[in-house]
């Protein structure tokens, strides 16, 4: 399951709570109904941790080790929440080429998590994608909306300091 201790805490509320087991309840009848319960979940509560996964198990009765084999299994799924901050390096051919691997690297030294990661005050989250189209602009990474290109790893800290 990773690093656990560098694991943001899970603060899942009531209400939070209280809407899963609506939506569960809605659906537990339907055939098929545990992928938009899952999606569902995770709409509500911004990712899918073990706590999340429990609740659907006992509540579709439905073992664990499924629930845990589909949400790993897809990648729309995450296990860990998102930051503020949602960086991601494109590791794809053009930008991997031109020292997007580095650029990656650089990241996860400074911010002291891994790929899928949240830091543990929750501002910056660390991913991986494939691709995003902007080839020309390689090796590019994107902070939510905004898309950084033509990088070095002597960018990074610059980056890093406009979402401070």
């Amino acid at each position: 399951m990773g690093s656990q201790k560098k694991s943001v805490p899970f603060a899942g509320t009531k209400e939070q709570e209280a809407a899963l087991l609506e939506v569960i309840a809605e659906h537990k009848d339907d055939k098929g109904a545990l992928m938009p319960i899952l999606q569902k979940a995770q709409d509500i509560y911004g990712y899918l941790p073990i706590e999340v996964q429990t609740i659907i198990s006992n509540e579709m009765d439905v073992p664990l080790e499924k629930i845990y084999g589909i949400v790993t299994f897809y990648s729309q799924f995450s296990l860990n929440p998102k930051g503020k901050f949602k960086i991601s390096v494109c590791l794809g051919t053009a930008c991997y080429v031109k020292g997007s691997g580095d650029i990656y690297n650089k990241l996860q030294e400074i911010l002291g998590i891994t790929g899928g990661e949240c830091t543990p005050d929750g501002k910056y989250s660390l991913d991986a994608c494939r691709c995003i189209g902007a080839c020309g602009l390689a090796p590019v990474l994107t902070v939510n909306e905004d898309v950084y290109g033509k990088l070095t790893v002597d960018d990074v800290d610059g980056i890093l300091k406009k979402y401070a």
